[in-house]
């Protein structure tokens, strides 16, 4: 465990749910965790004890990627821990692929509703749809304009087509909207939704004041920094600064509310968690900007940022952090934006 991690406290000690089995959290709620084909292995998701017309069943945060291995996983559950009993709605904390991947699966197998922010709703759409603006090769312009040049990692880029619509085949065609401070009844118990920024449009945590959970999404992580990213359909975009605001509004929540966080283990010592957040940050803004002590790209700024070798899917994500830190350094006036004789935008000290 790293010393951060040790900061924490963790009910659950090492309980790591396999593939197609449950873990009760708390009355109502239960923990199941699914394969992811990344470096990040796993998502967790959450299933709440629900009620609709008078019917017993559950309501789903999350859905798990589009593969065979978690459709199996699903099967498992459904032939077993779930005794049977239905899907009677599909939340989204957000719109990425191990978010949203199986939902349309989902929702067509038990006609179930899906719930989620709008912002959520129309990115998860756009992309499934590869549209252009959010799609791989859209990437490319965009980091070619920050520095990158590798034709090989360009090329990788460029043959992402079908990377979002291979994991989200589909997503439901209507929603049910959730809304900042909305609060939604789930079985016996109330949760209020807190909307998030900068990892995502309009990423929506829930929390239960009852039972003292808060269901973190991708917002607040135990082990990891969430990415935050400047990305081609949004070149002028300062989400780093958009996320260390979201974090502001977990501040009133309880000294011992437990997280449930998308990726790692439910844990307790949530504002510890994100002072760390954001002492992380702080010193990932420093480094760059004692780095801009010349002009400098984002593609000059990863490997400050990023001490290991990348590959074309971690690389395009690690370029989008490092422009994230050069654009609030810029928009916060530490940074001036310069685009030289060869088209490509660097950054050097105002």
């Amino acid at each position: 465990m790293n010393p951060l991690e040790s900061q924490l406290a963790y009910p659950f000690g090492d309980v790591l749910p396999a593939p197609g089995s449950l873990h009760d959290i708390a009355p109502g709620v239960r923990w199941l965790r699914m394969p992811l084909p990344f470096a990040l292995d796993h998502i967790n998701l959450w299933l709440l004890d629900d009620q609709a017309d008078g019917h017993d069943g559950f309501a789903l945060v999350d859905c798990g990627v589009a593969t065979d291995a978690t459709r199996n996983a699903w099967e498992q559950l459904f032939a077993g821990p779930m005794a049977g009993l239905p899907l009677l709605r599909v939340l989204a904390t957000h719109c990425h692929p191990d978010h949203v991947g199986l939902s349309g699966w989902l929702c067509a197998r038990f006609a179930a509703p899906f719930w989620a922010t709008a912002g959520e709703f129309a990115f998860a759409r756009m992309m499934a749809a590869g549209l252009p603006g959010v799609d791989g090769p859209s990437a490319v312009p965009h980091f070619q304009r920050h520095g990158l040049a590798d034709p090989e990692m360009l090329e990788k880029m460029k043959s992402r087509h079908n990377y979002y619509p291979s994991l989200v085949p589909s997503v439901p065609a209507s929603y049910t909207r959730l809304q900042d401070g909305q609060v939604v009844r789930i079985g016996q118990h109330d949760w209020r939704v807190i909307t998030g920024f900068g990892h995502s449009p309009e990423h929506a945590a829930l929390y239960c004041d009852a039972l003292r959970l808060l269901v973190s999404g991708d917002m607040v992580l135990p082990r990891i920094s969430t990415n935050v990213s400047v990305f081609a359909v949004e070149p002028e975009g300062n989400p780093l600064q958009l996320y260390l605001d979201s974090l502001g509004k977990f501040a009133g929540l309880p000294e011992d509310t437990l997280v449930l966080p998308s990726h790692g283990r439910p844990f307790r010592g949530l504002h510890t968690r994100i002072a760390q957040l954001r002492a992380h940050h702080e010193a990932r803004l420093a480094e760059v900007l004692v780095a801009c002590n010349e002009a400098r790209s984002a593609v000059d700024i990863v490997p400050i940022m990023f001490r290991r070798q990348l590959d074309a899917h971690q690389l395009s994500f690690a370029l989008g952090e490092a422009l994230a830190h050069l654009h609030k350094l810029w928009k916060d006036g530490k940074l001036r934006r310069l685009t030289g004789p060869d088209g490509v935008i660097r950054f050097a000290l105002s």
